[in-house]
C-alpha cells in the first residue's frame, strides 16, 4: 500500500471518528440535516478511495483537463 493511499485512509477515518465522537458527546446533532453530513461524506470518500482507488473528485478534475502530478 502506498503512502498516498494510507494518507487518504487515515484522514478519512479521523474525519469520521471526530464526527462520531462529537455526536456521542452530545455536541453535534447528526440526526438533523446539516453541513456536518457533507463533512461525513468527504470523510467517507477519503476513506473508501484509499482502499478502492476511486475518487469522484479525481475523476471530475481529470475530465476538466487538470493534469496528474505523477505523470499519468
Amino acid at each position: 500500500m502506498t503512502v498516498e493511499r494510507l494518507v487518504r485512509i487515515i484522514a478519512g477515518f479521523f474525519i469520521m471518528l471526530s464526527l462520531a465522537l462529537a455526536h456521542a458527546a452530545g455536541s453535534v446533532d447528526m440526526t438533523s440535516l446539516s453541513w456536518l453530513w457533507f463533512t461525513a461524506f468527504v470523510g467517507f470518500n477519503l476513506f473508501q478511495s484509499g482502499f478502492t482507488r476511486f475518487c469522484p473528485m479525481d475523476t471530475m478534475l481529470k475530465k476538466a483537463g487538470v493534469k496528474s502530478g505523477c505523470g499519468l
